[in-house]
C-alpha cells in the first residue's frame, strides 16, 4: 500500500470512528478576529447604524446606501495582517440578512488591485464568491453557486485549509472544493474594508452581525457547535506530505554523501590514516619537524607551524669577530681578516648600485692560502662573478656582485629581516603610507608591491588614479528603454520618459482613457488588445458569430462572449461529453425517456429530433395541457416564471415554451428589472472602476478579467468565462485571462499538482507532484515534479 494511500485509509479511520461533538467550544482569543470590535463599528460610520440582531439581544448593523466608508484604521489593518499573514487555515463567518437581489463584498482584504480575501455575495446571479491570490501570485475567484440575497437571516461560513475550501450556510455543508492554495503572504499596508469594497464599489445592502475571521482549523464549528469535528484537516495533510518531500530530500543527500563516502573507506582499508603537511614538495609527517631557511619547522595535526630560529650571542675569542657565514642563521667568530673594511660604497654608486648602510660585504676566502689577502690590482673591468660561485641570499633577496667580494639586497618591496639582508619581509605600502594611489582608488597590497583598485562606478585612468565612470554613456545602467539616463558620482539615474510611467528602471506607458478589456498599453496612446477585442481602447467586442468568422454545427447555435465565441447546443440537444468547438458533439435529447416533457397524462410523449411531440391516443379527446413545475397548466394558459419574473411561459399542445419578456423602452410601465436598458435615472448609473468611466444600468463590459454589469447603480462582477481547454498542461500568457495549451510542462503555470502521483529523480528516488528540490552535486540547479512528469533542471542564480 502506497504512503498516500495508508494517509486516505488513516483519514477515514479518524472520519468513521473519532467522530466527537464539540461542546461549549471556545477559542483561543490570539486566534479571533472580531471584525465589529475592531472597527468600533458601534462608535458610528455613516450609514451604518445598529439594530436588533438575529437573536433576541444580539447586536447587528444595518449597512445601507453608498455614501459610506467602513475601513479599519491602518493600525488595525496591520494587526489582522499579522495574524493571517503565512496562514494556511483559516475561517471567515457572518451571520447576515442581506437585501433581495443585492450584489455586495461581505469583507475586504485587498492591497492595490490585488484581493488576498475577499467574500462577496451576489443576489443577481446568485453566486458567493471567494477571491484571494494563489501562490503562483495569479488573482483566482472561487465561485459558488448559491442566494445568499433573499431578505432572509443565514450563519455562512468560509473555511480554507491549504487547497481545501468548505462552504457552509445555515450549518449545512453546501460545497466542497479542491482549489489552488492560497497566497497570504500579505502586505503591511494592505486596506481591511466591511461591507464594501472600496469607497466606491461592492456596498452590501443589508444587516450583519457576528462577522468573524478564526485562524484556526475548522473554524466554522465556532458558528454552529453541533456540527462534527473530523481529521485531520487538508493543511494538515499538506503538512505531512511537505514534511515527508523535506525528508525525501535529506534522505537523497545523505544516501548520496554515505554513497560518497563508502567510496572512499574502500580505498583506506589497510590504509593508516595521518595527517601530514606537504611544503614545496616534500611531504612531512606528524610531529616531524625540518628547518626552512632561519626557521624552525613543525608538522601538527596536519599544519604547519614555523617559529624564528633563536641565535645566542657570540662569545668570540681575540683576533675573531662574529659574522654571517654561509647557509649558518646565526653568527660566527671568523678571523678578523677575513672581513675587509673596503670603501666600497662610492664604488657602488659608482656602477649604478644603491645599497643602504647596513649592507653587508662578503669576501671571497681561499682554502689554500688562509693567510693571503685578497688582490688589490684587480681591474674593474674584469670584476670577478662572486654570486655564481654560490651565495647566502635566501628569501626575496638578491646577489649583487662587489668589487672584492659579494652582498646580499633586499628586492623593491622588501625589508631586511637579518642586518646582511639574506632574509627579506615584504612592506606592507597601504598599511604605512608608503603608496601613490590617488582620489577614487583603493590600495590593495601584493608582495613586493601595491595596486592602486578603482572603487565601483569609476574607471582607470592610469596605475594610480581613476575617473567617474559614465553607465549612461557606456551602455552599462539598469534604466528602462524608455527611460531617461543621468550620470552621477559614483553612479546613475534613470527618469521615465514623456508619455510613461514608472521608477525609472522600470517603465510603463501611459494611455489616455486607459486600455479596456484587458488591453495592454505598450506605447503613449497606444492600446495592443487581448484576443477577441479591437477598437482604439479595445472597447468593442469582435463578435464572432455575426462577423462570419464561426460555422456551427446544425445542432448548435453560435454565442458571442466577451473576447470570444462558443458553439451551444439547441434546445433539445446536449453535449455528448466530447467537447468540439463546431458543437459536432451535440446529440440529441429524448425527453420521453429522461422525463424532460411537460405532456399531461392524457397524452403520449414521442421523441424528435431535437424536441419532443405529446400526442393524443386515436380516439381520445385530449386536453392540451402542460404539467410544469408539477403543477398543470391549460393549454393556451401564459404566466410568468416565479423564480425569474422576467421570464414568460405558455402552454401550447401540452408542451411549455419560455421566453425572455421584450423590452419595449417607449413603454413607461416596462419593468426597469428587466429591462435595465430602459432606466434613464442617473441613480442607477455606474461608476467604472477606474472612476473615469460611467455606464448605464444594463450595460456590461470587462475589467481584470472579469465580466461587469451596471443594474440600478451596482456593480456586479464574475470571472469572465473562458473556452474550454482539453489538454492537461495550460499556461495564461501575460496580458491575457484564458488558459491555453502548452505541450511542455515546464512552461504550464496551471496545473493542479496531483499528490497521488510521483516523479522518480535521477537517483530513483520517488517525488511527489508539485515537490521540488536541488539537483544533487549542484547549487543553482531546481527541478521539479509535475504530475508525474520530472521538469527538466532550470539554473537559477544565486546570490
Amino acid at each position: 500500500m502506497g504512503l498516500f494511500q495508508r494517509f486516505l485509509v488513516l483519514c477515514m479511520f479518524c472520519i468513521s470512528s473519532g467522530r466527537t461533538q464539540f461542546v461549549g467550544f471556545g477559542v483561543d482569543p490570539a486566534l479571533r478576529i472580531s471584525v465589529f470590535d475592531e472597527l468600533t463599528l458601534g462608535e458610528g460610520f455613516d450609514g451604518v447604524t445598529q439594530v436588533q440582531g438575529f437573536h433576541g439581544e444580539s447586536r447587528a448593523f444595518h449597512f445601507q446606501g453608498t455614501s459610506r466608508e467602513v475601513k479599519a484604521p491602518a493600525e488595525v489593518s496591520k494587526r489582522t495582517v499579522q495574524k493571517l499573514k503565512g496562514k494556511n487555515e483559516f475561517t471567515v463567518l457572518a451571520t447576515l440578512k442581506q437585501d433581495h437581489l443585492n450584489s455586495g463584498v461581505i469583507l475586504s482584504i485587498h492591497h492595490s488591485e490585488h484581493r488576498f480575501l475577499e467574500l462577496e455575495s451576489s443576489g443577481q446571479r446568485s453566486e458567493v464568491r471567494l477571491h484571494y491570490r494563489t501562490r503562483s501570485h495569479q488573482d483566482h475567484t472561487e465561485v459558488f453557486p448559491y442566494s445568499l440575497a433573499d431578505d432572509q437571516w443565514h450563519k455562512v461560513s468560509i473555511a480554507v485549509s491549504a487547497s481545501h475550501v468548505i462552504l457552509h450556510v445555515d450549518c449545512n455543508r453546501i460545497y466542497e472544493r479542491v482549489v489552488e492554495a492560497p497566497y497570504m503572504d500579505i502586505p503591511e499596508d494592505t486596506s481591511f474594508w466591511l461591507g464594501q469594497r472600496n469607497a466606491a464599489h461592492g456596498f452590501f445592502k443589508g444587516v450583519m452581525q457576528d462577522v468573524e475571521i478564526l485562524v484556526m482549523p475548522q473554524g466554522y464549528i465556532s458558528q454552529c457547535p453541533d456540527l462534527n469535528r473530523t481529521c485531520p484537516t487538508c493543511n494538515d495533510f499538506h503538512g505531512l506530505v511537505q514534511k515527508i518531500m523535506e525528508l525525501q530530500d535529506i534522505l537523497a543527500k545523505t544516501s548520496s554523501k554515505l554513497s560518497r563516502a563508502e567510496e572512499k573507506m574502500n580505498g583506506l582499508d589497510g590504509c593508516y590514516c595521518e595527517r601530514t603537511c606537504s611544503v614545496k614538495g616534500v611531504v612531512y609527517r606528524e610531529d616531524e619537524g625540518w628547518t626552512d631557511g632561519c626557521r624552525n619547522c613543525t608538522c601538527t595535526n596536519g599544519t604547519v607551524q614555523c617559529d624564528a630560529v633563536s641565535c645566542p650571542p657570540p662569545q668570540c675569542p681575540a683576533g675573531t669577530a662574529p659574522a654571517y657565514v654561509k647557509g649558518a642563521c646565526c653568527k660566527e667568530c671568523l678571523c678578523e681578516w677575513s672581513t675587509l673594511n673596503l670603501n666600497i660604497f662610492p664604488l657602488l654608486r659608482n656602477h649604478g648600485h644603491s645599497i643602504t648602510q647596513n649592507t653587508h660585504i662578503r669576501t671571497k676566502t681561499h682554502a689554500s692560502h688562509p693567510n693571503k689577502p685578497p688582490p688589490a690590482d684587480r681591474e674593474l673591468t674584469e670584476r670577478h662573478d662572486f654570486c655564481s660561485e654560490g651565495h647566502g641570499c635566501v628569501e626575496h633577496s638578491d646577489c649583487v656582485n662587489l668589487e672584492a667580494g659579494d652582498c646580499c639586497v633586499c628586492k623593491d618591496g622588501f625589508r631586511p629581516l637579518r642586518d646582511d639582508n639574506a632574509y627579506c619581509e615584504d612592506i606592507d605600502e597601504c598599511a604605512e603610507g608608503k603608496h601613490y594611489c590617488r582620489e577614487n582608488t583603493m590600495c590593495v597590497n601584493t608582495p613586493g608591491s601595491f595596486m592602486c583598485i578603482c572603487h565601483t562606478g569609476y574607471i582607470r585612468i592610469d596605475d594610480y588614479s581613476c575617473t567617474e565612470h559614465d553607465e549612461c554613456l557606456s551602455g552599462l545602467h539598469n534604466c528602462d528603454e524608455n527611460a531617461l539616463c543621468f550620470n552621477m558620482v559614483g553612479g546613475h539615474s534613470c527618469s521615465c520618459k514623456p508619455g510613461y510611467t514608472g521608477n525609472g528602471t522600470v517603465c510603463k506607458a501611459m494611455c489616455d482613457g486607459l486600455c479596456q478589456n484587458g488591453g495592454t498599453c505598450v506605447s503613449p496612446n497606444n492600446c495592443a488588445c487581448q484576443q477577441g477585442f479591437t477598437g482604439e481602447r479595445c472597447e468593442t467586442d469582435i463578435d464572432e458569430c455575426v462577423d462570419g468568422f464561426v460555422e456551427c454545427d446544425s445542432k448548435s447555435t453560435c454565442v458571442n462572449l466577451p473576447g470570444w465565441y462558443h458553439c451551444e447546443c439547441r434546445d433539445g440537444y446536449h453535449d455528448n461529453g466530447l467537447f468540439s468547438a463546431n458543437g459536432e458533439s451535440c446529440v440529441d435529447i429524448n425527453e420521453c425517456k429522461t422525463g424532460r416533457n411537460t405532456c399531461a397524462n392524457d397524452t403520449v410523449c414521442f421523441n424528435l429530433e431535437g424536441g419532443y411531440d405529446c400526442r393524443c391516443p386515436h380516439g381520445h379527446n385530449c386536453t392540451g395541457d402542460c404539467i410544469h413545475d408539477n403543477k398543470v397548466k391549460h393549454s393556451g394558459q401564459i404566466w410568468v416564471l416565479d423564480s425569474d419574473r422576467c421570464s414568460v411561459c405558455s402552454c401550447q399542445a401540452g408542451q411549455v415554451m419560455c421566453r425572455r419578456m421584450v423590452c419595449d423602452c417607449d413603454n413607461p410601465n416596462a419593468d426597469l428589472f428587466c429591462c435595465p436598458e430602459c432606466d434613464p435615472r442617473l441613480s442607477s448609473q455606474c461608476l467604472h472602476q477606474n472612476g473615469l468611466l460611467t455606464f448605464g444600468s444594463g450595460d456590461t463590459w470587462v475589467e481584470n478579467c472579469q465580466q461587469c454589469q451596471c443594474l440600478q447603480g451596482q456593480v456586479d462582477c464574475w470571472p469572465l468565462p473562458c473556452p474550454p481547454v482539453d489538454c492537461e498542461f495550460t499556461v495564461v500568457p501575460e496580458g491575457e485571462c484564458c488558459p491555453r495549451c502548452v505541450t511542455d510542462p515546464c512552461q504550464a503555470d496551471t496545473i493542479r499538482n496531483d499528490i497521488t502521483k510521483t516523479c522518480t529523480d535521477e537517483h530513483n528516488i520517488s517525488r511527489f507532484s508539485g515537490s521540488s528540490w536541488i539537483k544533487h552535486g549542484t547549487e543553482c540547479t531546481l527541478c521539479q515534479c509535475k504530475v508525474g512528469y520530472w521538469q527538466q533542471p532550470q539554473h537559477h542564480n544565486r546570490k
